[in-house]
């Protein structure tokens, strides 16, 4: 049985979240503050994190970077703060996804079923992925056709297929491709992209697998 642990403030949220993933048969534990959530995540050894950033000792963010410290755990974070910048910096922290306040339980169950199965693929899995009509070798830098990728755009697609469905921050692929002293030249990523697209996508226009999240990141949709 899958454990989550359900971190928010909110007495209402935690009830429905622990009825509601109780009743999808996950093991559930809560806690109400960034400080008891770093030790549950120690004590109960969760296989995913639902966490709240407005709690009222700790910053969502710092919580996420306290759990990085030592884990890998897939975390997702919820929030009613709808702003672009809020959703990077926790995704720059190590957050796996983010859903804004208020949600449809749809969504979120959605969400959980996603990282926990990117969670559960190996290595070995990600050595041949499929995009469209073209079969990428992740190891041995090769596609089942007549395509060439620039090894830039090869980092790029290495960086989003090895995490199925996460999203990626921007300034996550540029720190990652160029360095971090080019975090702030999405210009880049957002050429390269274009690239990627047509030479992969069926449609470059109206992309299947290399979707763009606007004004946040990109995401490898399998």
């Amino acid at each position: 049985m899958t454990r989550i642990l359900v971190v928010d403030d909110e007495p209402q949220i935690l009830r429905a979240l622990r009825i509601n993933l109780a009743a999808r048969h996950y093991e559930v534990t809560v806690a109400a503050d960034g400080a008891s959530a770093l030790r549950e995540a120690v004590d109960s050894s969760p296989d995913l994190v639902i966490l709240d950033l407005g709690l009222p000792d700790l910053d969502g963010v710092d919580v996420i970077h306290g759990l990085r410290g030592w884990t890998t755990i897939p975390i997702i974070v919820l929030s009613g703060r709808a702003g672009n910048q809020d959703k990077i910096e926790a995704l720059d922290a190590g957050a796996d996804d983010y859903v804004t306040k208020p949600f449809g339980i749809d969504e979120l169950l959605a969400r959980v079923r996603a990282v926990t199965r990117r969670a559960s693929i190996q290595e070995t899995e990600l050595a041949s992925i499929q995009i469209g009509v073209h079969v990428i070798d992740l190891t041995n830098k090769t596609i089942s056709s007549d395509i060439r990728l620039t090894p830039t755009e090869w980092h790029i697609l290495e960086t989003l297929l090895r995490h199925p469905g996460k999203l990626i921050s921007q300034r996550q692929i540029l720190t990652e491709v160029w360095g971090a002293r080019f975090v702030k030249e999405t210009h880049y990523l957002r050429q390269y992209m274009a690239q990627l697209r047509r030479k992969l996508e069926r449609d470059p226009a109206h992309p299947a697998h290399l979707i763009t999240e606007p004004g946040m990141g990109y995401r490898f949709k399998p």
